[in-house]
């Protein structure tokens, strides 16, 4: 059985998806082996009442101006994992307008049954008063034409870094609710990239989703674990769903046992309900599978 190592498990990003597959193999240390008959299994997020697959996959990866390293991969191959990732019960697609992913994973999913896929996006915004602010619905319409969907799942407000984000983001808040109002989008929420702004989500009464960056080893977070556990842990008293991201600490942290430290850590103590893993190639998609689904205690997963 191959123990992927850190330099395997960045080459194999390296080298994406051409012919790169290990379901079925097993992975020394792991205590058991799984197949491609074992699927990710799907979970309640918060009081959302939203059911989603346990992992998500992720297009973020050095992400921005519109491109990330999954979409580096090319339509091609970026459809061909995220197509893999289905088979094996991966539902749950996060992606953002800054990263360019929403034509990427329209073209993905084009034939798979919308009912059974959540679309999880995120929105960059600007403070009020300022002359970038842009038009929601506008925005929202065009989102979903990339996507090519009626409606998107959850909507998220990207990277808060502020804890007065409810007071200069307003215009966004209103937009979103109102467009939540007619259906267009189920759920909404913030992704958070500061500590204080993740307080301030927990608390809120607007926000029913957060995304939040949480590792054992504090990698690229808003602060210490113990800290944002706390919060986190206020959040799911509060009903929010929560999406654990950041979890290999944005690829710092992906040596064997640093990847199953992580998993461990995240189904164990975080708080989350879920996680995105921003996977570049079918032999990563396929360890963390098999890692989530023993260490999370399921072996099987549901459409």
């Amino acid at each position: 059985m191959n123990k992927i190592n850190r330099r395997s498990f960045i080459k194999s990003g390296i080298a994406g998806i051409a012919g790169l597959s290990l379901a079925g193999s097993g992975f020394a240390g792991t205590g058991c082996s799984l197949t491609r008959e074992t699927t990710v299994d799907k979970v309640k997020l918060g009081k959302t009442g939203l059911k989603v697959s346990r992992i998500a996959m992720g297009s973020g990866t050095i992400g921005g101006n519109k491109e990330s390293n999954q979409t580096r991969l090319g339509m091609e191959m970026f459809t061909r994992l995220a197509r893999h990732g289905y088979d094996r019960g991966i539902r749950f697609y996060d992606m953002a307008d800054s990263y360019g992913s929403q034509p990427f994973f329209g073209n993905a999913i084009k034939g798979l049954p919308r009912e059974k896929l959540t679309l999880l996006t995120k929105l960059w915004t600007h403070a009020d008063g300022s002359d970038r602010i842009q038009p929601v619905r506008e925005n929202l319409d065009r989102m979903r034409q990339e996507l090519g969907t009626d409606y998107i799942d959850i909507l998220l407000m990207h990277c808060m870094t502020q804890g007065n984000w409810t007071e200069n983001r307003k215009h966004y808040m209103d937009g979103l609710s109102k467009a939540k109002q007619d259906g267009i989008i189920k759920a909404v929420g913030v992704s958070c990239h500061n500590i204080d702004a993740l307080r301030t989500a927990a608390e809120s009464p607007w926000v029913d989703v957060i995304m939040a960056r949480i590792n054992p080893f504090g990698t690229n977070m808003d602060a210490e674990p113990e800290i944002v556990k706390e919060v986190l842990a206020t959040a799911r008293a509060n009903g929010k769903g929560i999406v654990g991201m950041k979890i290999f600490g944005e690829g710092k942290r992906i040596l064997e046992e640093e990847r199953e430290q992580s998993i461990q850590f995240a189904w164990q103590e975080s708080n989350i309900h879920c996680m995105t893993l921003g996977l570049e190639s079918i032999e990563q998609m396929d360890d963390a599978i098999e890692r989530v689904m023993r260490l999370s205690g399921t072996f099987s997963g549901t459409d």
